[in-house]
């Protein structure tokens, strides 16, 4: 069901692609899809006594000497996206020099680093992508 639903998003891109009356010399347009949620481990160090002693400075400290693992599920670094433009001048460095890049066309679900994205506000709910922000392209 959910390999029926991106191929019809990727569907859905080109159709609104072809609507889209700007072109783009470096930067991909993308419609950013929902945060990929990743489970991390957080350490966190645990007191041996609930209140501070003075050492021998007569300094006040806690001591730690135990370290506790906590999994929790956050936003990942990365994010999905769909292809709705492809820049200029990607498709002119394909051509002419190239053809054993990884082709990244409209429509095409692609990842990148989440930081790196630009939201692009003359378009609603859209991100731009310079190239070298493109960690991958997903396939079926």
């Amino acid at each position: 069901m959910e390999e029926e639903k991106k191929v019809d998003q990727s569907l859905l891109a080109k159709d609104i692609s072809s609507k889209i009356p700007i072109e783009f010399l470096e930067y991909f347009l993308v419609k950013p899809m929902d945060k990929i949620k990743v489970k991390k481990e957080f350490s966190k160090p645990v007191p041996t006594t609930g209140k501070a002693k003075k050492d021998k400075d007569g300094v006040k400290a806690i001591d730690y000497d135990k370290v506790e693992t906590e999994v929790k599920e956050v936003d990942s670094d990365y994010r999905e996206g769909i292809v709705l433009k492809v820049p200029y001048n990607y498709q002119q460095w394909m051509k002419e020099e190239n053809q054993r890049a990884m082709p990244i066309e409209v429509g095409d679900y692609i990842i990148y680093r989440d930081a790196a994205a630009k939201f692009f506000d003359l378009i609603k709910d859209t991100q731009l992508i310079k190239h070298f922000d493109i960690t991958g392209k997903k396939t079926a």
